[in-house]
Parts: C-alpha cells; structure tokens; sequence
C-alpha cells in the first residue's frame, strides 16, 4: 500500500522556500552564537578559524534548530552535502560554497580530502560550516571530520540535527517506539557491501524496529538476509520515501515482498525502511489511507 503524504483538505501545503517563509516563525538570529558550546581545540594547540558540524535535518528546511540557523549567519564557508535544500544554504548569504556531494559509487572528493579541506579552510581563518543532511553523527561521517580538526589543533563543535529517521518516522506519523509495539530501536545502513556478513542478530523482531538507512538499491538483499536470520517473511515493513519534503510517500507491505515493492512503486533515494510492528499502527495506517492529514 502507498501514499502520497500530501494534505487532503482545502489548506494548500505550503513550501518552505527561503527563510523569510518559515512555517513556523523563527527568533531573531544576530551574527554571534551566543549560548552554543564551546568548541573543542587539542591541548597546547590553538587554530586562527574554527569548524562548526551542522545538521541540516531530514529535508524540510523549516526543522533547521535555531542554533544551527545562528551558525550559518557568520559562516564564511559553507563545506555542503548534496542533498541539502538551497532554501538552507540561503541562512549564510555571505558565504562561499563548496559542494562536496556524495553519490552511491560516485564521490565529488574522498573523505580524507574532505577532511584535509575543513582543515585548511579554518587554518586560513575562515568559520567553516560543514553542513550535513540529518544529524552529523547518524551515518554522516562526522565523527571522522571532528577527529581530523582536534589532530591538527583546529576548533571544532558540532550542532546536532532532526535525524532523517526521525523526520521522515513523524512526517508519517510512525513512532519508532511504542508501548505496545515496540521498546529499543536500531539504525543500520544498507550500503555495506558485505551484506551478508553483517550482523543484525536481535536487532529486528517482536518489539523490537528496525530503521535501515540507504537501503533502497539493496532492499532484495536485506529482506533475504533479515529471513535468512531467523525473521518471518511475514514481518511487517514500510519504505518511507522523501520523508518531511512535498512528494512523500508511505509504503508499506511485508518483509518477503519489500524488494518487490521498491520496484512496483518505483522508490527512489532519499527513502528508508521501516522493520516492524510499528508500520502497522492505527496512525500509521491513517495516513496510509488517506484519513489524516499529514503536511
């Protein structure tokens, strides 16, 4: 089954298309970042510029934290994934970008290279913005990044972000716990090219959900390893396609057929999959059939 998240009644969905079109009515953001934590610089070291990891959350421009508003207004480089909505990079005018989009087998710079980059930018004075879809510690290399600026005395923080499970899980009304469903959850990514090598023991089942990032082009693989491990071919799932961008989609079917609904319906990155109890709950379900609105 499949939906399209969009609202069915008379209010228009309205589209987030720079910053003074909010949905929800931002504070004032001077050019300090009062209030956020001190940034981190080895011992005996100090750097001229700094980095700052930002979260640029699932998609929707309007889930942007205050905080991470205030760091793109004094930003004086903007280091960006590929995925990030031109609406976001327009908090730092002032700014200059650098793309360094990151495809399946297809890579604008290698990590090291990256890091090397945010290195220099900050060895050179400038505020350096590394901006990031979803949160910089879920599947965002940011550990790796942070690592590189505290070994060559550069100061680095991090502002943490709305992680794409947890936008695209909301948008769809899905919680990712519930008391009667599900108690612990888990995040994996599905790029690995050693699938079947993984071990995901214990980590999808009764109670339990399972979030799988990158996982469309390996839907196939991952239903047959999860049932080759013990879960039933019956095991409640869903694909969550676009989650918190106009366009988003729900689908959701079971574990033996998910590779088979990926392709019916045609999914495409950025989308997730869902393993569990929760992809069948009463609200879940709702939007699946159209009966809330879920803009």
């Amino acid at each position: 089954m499949v939906t399209s998240l969009s609202c069915s009644s008379s209010r228009p969905y309205v589209a987030f298309t720079g910053p003074k079109k909010a949905l929800l009515p931002l504070p004032h953001c001077t050019a300090d970042i009062r209030g956020m934590q001190s940034p981190v610089i080895a011992p005996g070291r100090a750097a001229s510029g700094r980095v700052i990891l930002v979260g640029a959350g699932p998609g929707a421009p309007d889930l942007l934290t205050v905080r991470a508003v205030r760091a793109l207004a004094v930003a004086t480089v903007v280091v960006h994934d590929g995925l990030i909505d031109p609406a976001v990079l327009d908090f730092a005018p002032g700014a200059r970008r650098v793309d360094v989009s990151k495809r399946r087998d297809r890579h604008t710079l290698p990590q090291d290279a990256i890091n090397a980059l945010l290195v220099a930018e900050a060895r050179a004075g400038h505020t350096v913005i590394r901006l990031k879809g979803g949160d910089p510690f879920i599947f965002g290399r940011g550990g790796e990044e942070v690592d590189a600026c505290v070994a060559a005395g550069v100061a680095v923080e991090v502002v943490p972000g709305v992680s794409a499970a947890l936008g695209a899980a909301a948008g769809a009304l899905m919680p990712l716990t519930h008391r009667d469903h599900a108690s612990s959850v888990s995040f994996v990514a599905g790029t690995c090219q050693n699938l079947v090598e993984q071990d995901w023991a214990g980590l999808a089942g009764k109670g339990r959900t399972l979030v799988i990032y990158m996982g469309v082009t390996n839907a196939n693989a991952i239903a047959d390893k999860l049932i080759a491990d013990g879960l039933a071919p019956d095991c409640p799932c869903a694909v969550l396609e676009r989650g918190t961008l106009p366009g988003a989609r729900v689908v959701r079917t079971l574990l033996a057929d998910l590779g088979g609904a990926v392709v019916a319906h045609s999914v495409v990155s950025p989308a997730l999959l869902v393993i569990g109890d929760v992809t069948r709950g009463v609200a879940a379900a709702a939007v699946t059939e159209g009966l809330i609105c879920a803009c």
